[in-house]
């Protein structure tokens, strides 16, 4: 346990609000690396804060793709692919039609990739403006899965020290 100082962590849960919504929209940026980093800088009282800081960041990064799918924001790249019939147009046809069918497998894939980014959350953010999942619910599911996932980030470095021998 770390002891306990007076602001420790403002800077760092602003912080990961930032990488975290910046990774959101480039995936290839890693908000779990920063946490990670960050978990040493901050008091115990502040890895909530972070955690949920990162998964408000991660849920406002992944809108644009959600809005992308729906068609509220144009992506002439992404118009040309699906003008282009292939496996992936047809792929998400079916996903389409099942999510439409069965509300809950829509919800319940976004919960699945958004904890587990799997299938990668980027595309299943598309997918989910694609076959109209509420965007509320979109972003609830999101904000909820992200931050669980990001509090088992920045408190798994403290479980492996106190659990792991030596």
């Amino acid at each position: 346990m770390r002891p306990a100082g007076r602001g420790r962590g403002v800077i760092e849960t602003g912080l990961a609000f930032l990488v975290a919504l910046l990774s959101g929209l480039i995936p290839v940026l890693n908000i779990e690396l920063y946490l990670v980093g960050a978990v040493v800088a901050v008091d115990d009282g502040a890895l909530v804060a972070m955690a949920a800081a990162a998964g408000l960041g991660q849920t406002l990064g992944k809108l644009p793709y959600y809005y992308v799918g729906r068609g509220t924001i144009s992506a002439p790249w992404l118009r040309r692919k699906a003008a282009t019939p292939g496996r992936w147009t047809a792929r998400a046809e079916r996903w389409r039609e099942k999510a439409q069918e069965r509300p809950v497998w829509g919800l319940g894939l976004v919960a699945l990739s958004s904890f587990a980014s799997v299938p990668p959350f980027v595309i299943v953010s598309v997918l989910a403006g694609v076959v109209r999942i509420g965007v509320w619910r979109f972003a609830v599911i999101t904000f909820v899965t992200r931050t669980a996932r990001f509090l088992i980030v920045v408190y798994a470095p403290a479980w492996a020290l106190t659990y792991l021998p030596g």
